[in-house]
């Protein structure tokens, strides 16, 4: 506002002038945050892979071999780290969240050997050959996996921390509900393995385990339950009267 400095001088500094002043200020800091975020992410494009780490500096250290995803991994930890923080940390699949770090939220379910498994609790250790798929490792040649797709389709998530372990837990689900592994809700019980179809309440009761601090339950049962049926699940919308 250099053309008001005399109107300024002559009549003194007003609410006009101060908001002006204000808004400037707020442009200019937006401005030098957004160099720097784009600073930084050109940066962390051209950086390199994960570096080994040093022998000598790895206290109690083993190397792992195993399969994530497509690729298999050799890899030297601390025989006490977890598997989230191997694949947050050492690998770079930062996809998986750490949420309560106990093994209460869910948001770090990976699925080990086809079975669904909290990654905070579980040392990489014994995961030595063994196959772990991340949400990463879901959608095929960037088609995305029926679960990924069916979430989007019934907007199965809102600040989407929770969706990678949600995603993984039902897709895990999916298959346990194939080979006929029961709840205790399932209603036909029979010597035979037999596939299970879920119904609402039984979902919900296998995906106890994914925390949604959003309150995005019925959108992850319809995403399920599209999934597992195949058929269209209409949306049931609750308005607060």
């Amino acid at each position: 506002m250099p053309e008001e400095l005399e109107e300024v001088i002559q009549s003194g500094f007003n609410r006009r002038h101060f908001i002006k002043l204000m808004g400037l200020a707020t442009a200019g800091l937006l401005a030098s945050h957004a160099i720097g975020a784009e600073q930084l992410f050109a940066r962390s494009i051209e950086d390199e892979a994960i570096a080994d780490l040093i022998p000598a500096a790895v206290e109690n250290g083993i190397t792992i071999n195993f399969k994530v995803n497509s690729g298999v991994k050799k890899v030297l930890i601390d025989s006490r780290m977890t598997l989230l923080d191997t694949l947050r940390e050492r690998i770079g699949l930062t996809g998986s969240k750490k949420g309560c770090d106990h093994g209460q939220c869910g948001a770090c379910t990976v699925i080990v050997d086809g079975q669904r498994v909290l990654s905070c609790l579980t040392l990489a250790a014994t995961c030595e050959g063994k196959s772990v798929i991340t949400i990463e490792g879901l959608a095929k040649d960037n088609v995305l996996n029926p679960m990924q797709a069916a979430f989007l389709k019934h907007d199965g998530f809102q600040c989407g921390f929770c969706t990678p372990g949600q995603i993984c837990s039902a897709v895990a689900l999916m298959k346990e509900a194939k080979e006929g592994n029961l709840s205790y809700l399932t209603k036909e019980i029979s010597g035979d393995a037999t596939p299970v179809m879920l119904s609402n309440e039984e979902i919900a009761e296998r995906m106890s385990g994914n925390i949604c601090r959003c309150g995005a339950y019925p959108n992850i049962v319809a995403a399920i339950k599209e999934a597992q049926s195949g058929k269209n699940i209409t949306q049931n919308w609750l308005f607060a009267g």
